[in-house]
C-alpha cells in the first residue's frame, strides 16, 4: 500500500466508505438472522476495497451495472444508506417503493442502472449505457462489476467484443473473489487469472490486489481516464474474498479449498483493519479515525430505525410501476 500523494482528507474519504459499507452490511445480516428480512442478501463483507476504489474515479453522472452482490456499490457511489436498508426489508420508503429488495436494488440518481440477480446480466447494460455516452457524444463512462464466475458467460465475451470493436467507454470490473456460490474458480477454469481474457479482445487487462484500496482506485483512475478520452475499455481483475457464504443463508462449507485455514489468511488481509494501520503509520490521528467511526456508527443505527420503523407499500403498489403511462 503506498500513499503516494494522497492527502489525509483522501485517505479519510477512502476509509469512511469502507466503513460505512462495512457496517451497513452487518447490520443487513442482523435483520436476516432476526427473520425481518425477506429473501436472501448477497454480502459485501470483505470486499470492500473494490468498490471503494472504483467508484472513487467515476464523476457524478456515470454509469454502474451492479451484480446480486451489489450493496457495496451503491455505497461507494454515495446512495443514502437509509432507503437502502428500508428496500431491503421490502418497505415502501426504500429506493424501489421495496419492489426490488436486495437483489434488484437500484439508485438511478447516482447512474447505479440496478443490481441483478442473473448471473452476467448487468454487463450488457453497462456496455449499453457505454454505447448510449458515445452515440450522445458525453464524456461519460459505465462501469460493469462482475463475479468472476461471469467471465464464463457469453453476455461477457459479446460485451467485451462490441466494447473493444467500438471503443466504447466501458471500465470492466471483476471482482474474483474465488468462488461461484460454492463452485471453485480454479477448478473450472484453465487459468485463476480471469483477466488473461483481455487478450481475446486486445484491449488492456489489469491485475489488482482487490484487497488493497489505493492499488484499485490507481488502476480504475488510468482505466476510467482512457474510457473518458475515447481509447476504449479496459479490464480489471480485483483479487478479493468474500467473508460469509454465497448469500446470508449459506454457511459456505464448501468441500473446496475454502477451509479454515484458507479464510484466516484472508481474513488477516482484511481491507478496512490494514488500511486503518496504514493511515496511522502515516500520522493520521487515532482520535480522528475513532471520531470519523462514532458518526458512522450512529448513520448506520439511524438507517437501522428508519427501515424498522418505515411501512410496509399497501398492496395497490402491486400494480404501479408496471406499465409506462401513453
Amino acid at each position: 500500500m503506498k500513499a503516494k500523494s494522497y492527502d489525509e482528507k483522501q485517505l479519510m474519504s477512502f476509509y469512511e466508505i469502507m466503513y460505512r459499507m462495512r457496517r451497513f452490511e452487518e447490520e443487513v445480516f442482523e435483520f436476516y438472522k432476526k427473520g425481518m428480512m425477506p429473501g436472501l442478501a448477497h454480502l459485501y463483507l470483505g470486499q470492500e476495497a473494490v468498490a471503494t476504489g472504483v467508484c472513487a474515479a467515476l464523476n457524478e453522472d456515470d454509469y454502474i451495472g451492479s451484480t446480486h452482490r451489489g450493496h457495496g456499490h451503491l455505497v461507494a457511489r454515495g446512495a443514502a444508506v437509509g432507503p437502502m436498508m428500508a428496500e431491503i426489508l421490502g418497505k415502501e420508503t426504500g429506493n424501489c417503493r421495496g419492489k426490488g429488495g436486495s437483489m434488484h436494488i437500484m439508485a438511478m440518481d447516482k447512474g447505479i442502472l440496478g443490481a441483478n440477480g442473473i448471473v452476467g446480466g448487468e454487463i450488457p447494460i453497462a456496455t449499453g449505457a457505454g454505447y448510449s455516452a458515445k452515440y450522445r457524444g458525453t464524456k461519460q463512462v459505465a462501469v460493469s462489476f462482475m463475479g468472476e464466475s461471469a467471465t464464463n458467460e457469453g453476455t461477457f465475451h459479446e460485451s467485451l467484443n462490441m466494447a473493444a470493436a467500438w471503443d466504447l467507454p466501458v471500465v470492466y470490473v471483476i471482482e474474483n473473489n474465488l468462488y461461484g456460490i460454492s463452485v471453485d474458480i480454479r477448478d473450472v477454469t484453465k487459468t485463476p487469472d480471469m483477466v488473461v481474457r483481455a487478450k481475446a479482445y486486445d484491449i488492456p487487462g489489469v491485475l489488482v490486489d482487490g484487497m488493497d484500496v489505493l492499488a484499485v482506485y490507481e488502476a480504475s483512475k488510468e482505466a476510467v481516464k482512457r474510457a473518458r478520452s475515447g481509447k476504449g475499455p479496459t479490464l480489471i481483475e480485483c483479487k478479493t474474498y468474500r467473508w460469509q457464504g454465497h448469500h446470508v443463508g449459506d454457511p459456505a462449507d464448501y468441500r473446496a479449498r475454502r477451509d479454515k485455514k484458507e479464510k484466516e489468511t484472508w481474513l488477516a488481509r482484511c481491507p478496512l483493519k490494514n488500511f486503518r494501520v496504514f493511515m496511522l503509520d502515516k500520522g493520521i490521528a487515532e482520535a480522528k479515525i475513532a471520531a470519523i467511526e462514532a458518526v458512522l456508527e450512529e448513520e448506520i443505527m439511524a438507517a437501522v430505525r428508519f427501515a424498522a420503523d418505515s411501512p410496509y407499500a399497501d398492496s395497490s403498489e402491486a400494480y404501479i410501476d408496471v406499465f409506462v403511462e401513453g
